[in-house]
Protein backbone atom coordinates (compact mmCIF):
# COMPACT_ATOMS: atom_id res chain seq x y z
CA UNK A 1 0.00 0.00 0.00
CA UNK A 2 1.12 3.45 -0.47
CA UNK A 3 1.30 5.20 2.49
CA UNK A 4 0.12 8.52 1.20
CA UNK A 5 -3.26 6.95 1.66
CA UNK A 6 -2.66 7.11 5.02
CA UNK A 7 -1.65 10.35 5.69
CA UNK A 8 -4.96 11.66 5.62
CA UNK A 9 -6.24 9.64 8.38
CA UNK A 10 -6.49 11.50 11.58
CA UNK A 11 -5.31 8.68 13.29
CA UNK A 12 -1.97 8.04 11.89
CA UNK A 13 -1.08 12.45 11.06
CA UNK A 14 1.85 11.88 13.08
CA UNK A 15 3.40 9.52 12.25
CA UNK A 16 6.72 9.04 10.65
CA UNK A 17 7.10 7.19 7.21
CA UNK A 18 8.46 4.35 8.46
CA UNK A 19 5.93 3.97 10.66
CA UNK A 20 3.19 3.84 8.48
CA UNK A 21 5.21 1.75 6.51
CA UNK A 22 4.60 -1.04 9.07
CA UNK A 23 1.22 -0.18 9.70
CA UNK A 24 0.24 -0.56 5.88
CA UNK A 25 1.30 -3.94 6.21
CA UNK A 26 -1.38 -4.99 8.14
CA UNK A 27 -4.48 -3.07 6.59
CA UNK A 28 -6.52 -4.60 4.07
CA UNK A 29 -8.32 -2.72 1.57
CA UNK A 30 -12.00 -3.65 0.53
CA UNK A 31 -15.02 -1.29 -1.27
CA UNK A 32 -18.55 -1.70 -0.14
CA UNK A 33 -21.26 -0.52 -2.73
CA UNK A 34 -23.66 2.24 -2.20
CA UNK A 35 -26.61 0.28 0.65
CA UNK A 36 -24.31 -2.56 1.11
CA UNK A 37 -24.28 -3.46 4.69
CA UNK A 38 -20.83 -3.53 6.51
CA UNK A 39 -21.59 -3.89 10.26
CA UNK A 40 -24.18 -6.04 11.98
CA UNK A 41 -25.73 -5.38 15.66
CA UNK A 42 -24.95 -7.84 18.02
CA UNK A 43 -22.73 -9.54 15.39
CA UNK A 44 -18.94 -10.77 17.08
CA UNK A 45 -16.30 -8.74 15.61
CA UNK A 46 -12.76 -8.45 15.73
CA UNK A 47 -12.22 -5.64 12.91
CA UNK A 48 -11.37 -2.39 13.12
CA UNK A 49 -12.55 0.13 9.18
CA UNK A 50 -11.39 3.37 8.41
CA UNK A 51 -13.52 5.18 5.66
CA UNK A 52 -10.24 6.00 2.73
CA UNK A 53 -13.19 7.23 0.67
CA UNK A 54 -16.82 7.58 1.05
CA UNK A 55 -19.67 7.56 3.51
CA UNK A 56 -21.80 5.51 6.02
CA UNK A 57 -24.38 5.62 8.68
CA UNK A 58 -24.31 4.26 11.85
CA UNK A 59 -27.80 2.87 13.12
CA UNK A 60 -29.63 0.71 15.65
CA UNK A 61 -33.16 -0.44 15.69
CA UNK A 62 -35.53 0.78 18.30
CA UNK A 63 -38.41 -1.40 20.13
CA UNK A 64 -40.77 -0.29 17.60
CA UNK A 65 -38.78 -1.42 14.88
CA UNK A 66 -37.79 1.67 13.00
CA UNK A 67 -33.93 2.90 12.80
CA UNK A 68 -32.24 5.84 14.63
CA UNK A 69 -29.49 6.70 13.12
CA UNK A 70 -26.32 7.66 16.00
CA UNK A 71 -24.72 9.50 12.82
CA UNK A 72 -22.77 9.48 9.75
CA UNK A 73 -19.24 9.30 9.27
CA UNK A 74 -17.14 10.34 6.19
CA UNK A 75 -13.39 10.34 4.85
CA UNK A 76 -11.14 9.93 7.68
CA UNK A 77 -13.04 8.59 10.44
CA UNK A 78 -13.05 4.92 12.13
CA UNK A 79 -16.24 2.65 13.44
CA UNK A 80 -16.20 -0.46 14.71
CA UNK A 81 -13.59 0.48 17.65
CA UNK A 82 -15.69 -0.45 20.62
CA UNK A 83 -15.96 -4.06 19.67
CA UNK A 84 -11.92 -3.67 19.17
CA UNK A 85 -11.31 -1.94 22.47
CA UNK A 86 -13.72 -4.37 24.67
CA UNK A 87 -14.54 -7.62 22.66
CA UNK A 88 -17.79 -7.16 22.98
CA UNK A 89 -20.32 -7.88 20.07
CA UNK A 90 -21.06 -4.91 17.45
CA UNK A 91 -23.27 -2.15 18.88
CA UNK A 92 -25.08 -0.83 16.00
CA UNK A 93 -25.21 -1.42 12.58
CA UNK A 94 -23.06 -0.05 9.55
CA UNK A 95 -24.24 0.71 6.21
CA UNK A 96 -22.64 2.85 2.87
CA UNK A 97 -24.40 5.39 2.00
CA UNK A 98 -22.13 5.68 -0.89
CA UNK A 99 -19.82 3.51 -2.73
CA UNK A 100 -17.00 3.60 0.01
CA UNK A 101 -13.50 2.46 0.63
CA UNK A 102 -12.20 1.47 3.76
CA UNK A 103 -9.01 0.20 5.54
CA UNK A 104 -9.08 -2.77 7.87
CA UNK A 105 -7.25 -3.67 10.50
CA UNK A 106 -7.39 -6.55 12.43
CA UNK A 107 -7.90 -6.49 16.54
CA UNK A 108 -4.70 -7.63 17.81
CA UNK A 109 -2.61 -5.72 15.12
CA UNK A 110 -4.56 -2.48 16.29
CA UNK A 111 -4.22 -3.31 20.11
CA UNK A 112 -0.27 -4.04 19.09
CA UNK A 113 -0.18 -0.34 17.36
CA UNK A 114 -1.53 1.12 20.31
CA UNK A 115 1.05 0.10 22.43
CA UNK A 116 3.70 0.63 19.82
CA UNK A 117 2.88 3.88 18.43
CA UNK A 118 1.46 6.03 21.90
CA UNK A 119 0.15 9.16 19.58
CA UNK A 120 -2.58 6.92 18.17
CA UNK A 121 -3.90 6.38 21.67
CA UNK A 122 -4.02 9.74 22.50
CA UNK A 123 -5.78 10.85 18.77
CA UNK A 124 -8.42 7.47 19.45
CA UNK A 125 -9.46 9.05 22.90
CA UNK A 126 -9.58 12.51 21.28
CA UNK A 127 -12.19 11.34 18.78
CA UNK A 128 -13.95 9.12 21.22
CA UNK A 129 -14.22 11.87 23.42
CA UNK A 130 -15.69 14.19 20.64
CA UNK A 131 -18.54 11.90 19.97
CA UNK A 132 -19.33 12.05 23.77
CA UNK A 133 -19.91 15.40 24.02
CA UNK A 134 -21.65 15.06 20.40
CA UNK A 135 -23.82 12.20 21.83
CA UNK A 136 -24.65 14.59 24.98
CA UNK A 137 -25.81 17.05 22.61
CA UNK A 138 -28.04 14.92 20.44
CA UNK A 139 -29.72 13.51 23.68
CA UNK A 140 -30.23 17.28 24.85
CA UNK A 141 -31.74 17.84 21.23
CA UNK A 142 -33.77 14.89 21.36
CA UNK A 143 -35.43 15.25 24.67
CA UNK A 144 -35.91 19.50 25.01
CA UNK A 145 -35.76 20.94 22.07
CA UNK A 146 -39.59 20.85 19.10
CA UNK A 147 -39.57 20.12 16.00
CA UNK A 148 -37.56 22.93 13.77
CA UNK A 149 -34.99 22.56 16.16
CA UNK A 150 -34.43 18.73 16.04
CA UNK A 151 -34.35 19.27 12.30
CA UNK A 152 -31.71 22.17 11.85
CA UNK A 153 -29.51 20.90 15.00
CA UNK A 154 -29.47 17.78 12.81
CA UNK A 155 -28.68 20.13 9.87
CA UNK A 156 -25.87 21.08 12.18
CA UNK A 157 -24.06 17.60 12.61
CA UNK A 158 -24.63 16.85 8.91
CA UNK A 159 -22.83 20.32 8.48
CA UNK A 160 -19.96 19.12 10.40
CA UNK A 161 -19.46 15.83 9.74
CA UNK A 162 -20.13 16.62 5.65
CA UNK A 163 -20.24 19.83 4.85
CA UNK A 164 -17.73 22.42 2.83
CA UNK A 165 -16.85 25.44 4.69
CA UNK A 166 -16.75 28.79 2.33
CA UNK A 167 -16.83 32.29 2.92
CA UNK A 168 -19.29 31.85 5.79
CA UNK A 169 -21.58 29.74 3.92
CA UNK A 170 -21.30 25.41 4.45
CA UNK A 171 -22.63 23.04 1.42
CA UNK A 172 -23.32 19.55 2.33
CA UNK A 173 -23.35 18.31 -1.73
CA UNK A 174 -25.31 14.99 -0.94
CA UNK A 175 -28.21 15.50 1.89
CA UNK A 176 -29.39 12.49 3.11
CA UNK A 177 -32.47 10.97 2.20
CA UNK A 178 -35.48 12.96 4.62
CA UNK A 179 -36.25 9.59 5.78
CA UNK A 180 -32.50 9.54 7.24
CA UNK A 181 -32.49 12.54 8.52
CA UNK A 182 -35.92 11.80 10.07
CA UNK A 183 -33.98 9.23 11.74
CA UNK A 184 -31.48 11.03 13.02
CA UNK A 185 -34.02 13.70 14.22
CA UNK A 186 -36.21 11.34 16.05
CA UNK A 187 -39.36 12.42 13.89
CA UNK A 188 -40.81 12.13 10.63
CA UNK A 189 -40.04 12.52 7.02
CA UNK A 190 -43.04 14.65 7.06
CA UNK A 191 -41.85 16.77 9.30
CA UNK A 192 -38.44 17.22 8.28
CA UNK A 193 -39.82 18.56 4.73
CA UNK A 194 -41.99 20.51 6.29
CA UNK A 195 -39.46 21.71 8.45
CA UNK A 196 -36.58 22.37 5.59
CA UNK A 197 -39.54 24.19 3.27
CA UNK A 198 -39.84 26.17 6.49
CA UNK A 199 -35.89 27.16 6.79
CA UNK A 200 -35.72 27.72 2.92
CA UNK A 201 -38.56 30.23 2.92
CA UNK A 202 -36.96 32.06 6.14
CA UNK A 203 -33.77 32.24 3.82
CA UNK A 204 -31.52 29.88 6.35
CA UNK A 205 -30.98 27.71 3.58
CA UNK A 206 -30.79 26.99 0.46
CA UNK A 207 -31.71 23.99 -1.25
CA UNK A 208 -30.36 22.60 -4.66
CA UNK A 209 -31.74 18.82 -5.56
CA UNK A 210 -29.75 16.82 -3.28
CA UNK A 211 -27.06 19.84 -2.66
CA UNK A 212 -28.46 22.05 0.94
CA UNK A 213 -26.09 25.40 1.61
CA UNK A 214 -26.33 26.73 4.76
CA UNK A 215 -26.11 30.54 3.94
CA UNK A 216 -24.71 31.60 7.16
CA UNK A 217 -23.27 29.15 8.91
CA UNK A 218 -23.08 31.49 12.00
CA UNK A 219 -26.15 32.34 12.25
CA UNK A 220 -27.87 28.98 12.07
CA UNK A 221 -25.52 27.71 14.94
CA UNK A 222 -26.17 30.13 17.17
CA UNK A 223 -30.02 29.58 16.62
CA UNK A 224 -30.12 25.93 16.81
CA UNK A 225 -27.36 24.48 18.40
CA UNK A 226 -28.86 24.50 21.74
Amino acid sequence: MDISLLRHIPLFEDLEDQELEQISKAIQVRTYEKNKLILLEEDLGDTLFIISQGAVKISRINEDGKEVILSILSDGEFFGEMSILDGESRSANVVALEKSEVFMLKRQDFLEMLEKYPKISIHLLEELARRLRRSDQQIESLSLSDAEHRVANTIIRLAEDLGVHLKGCVTINDIPLQQDIANMAGTSRETVSRMLKMLENKGLITREGRKLIINNYMEFYRNFSK
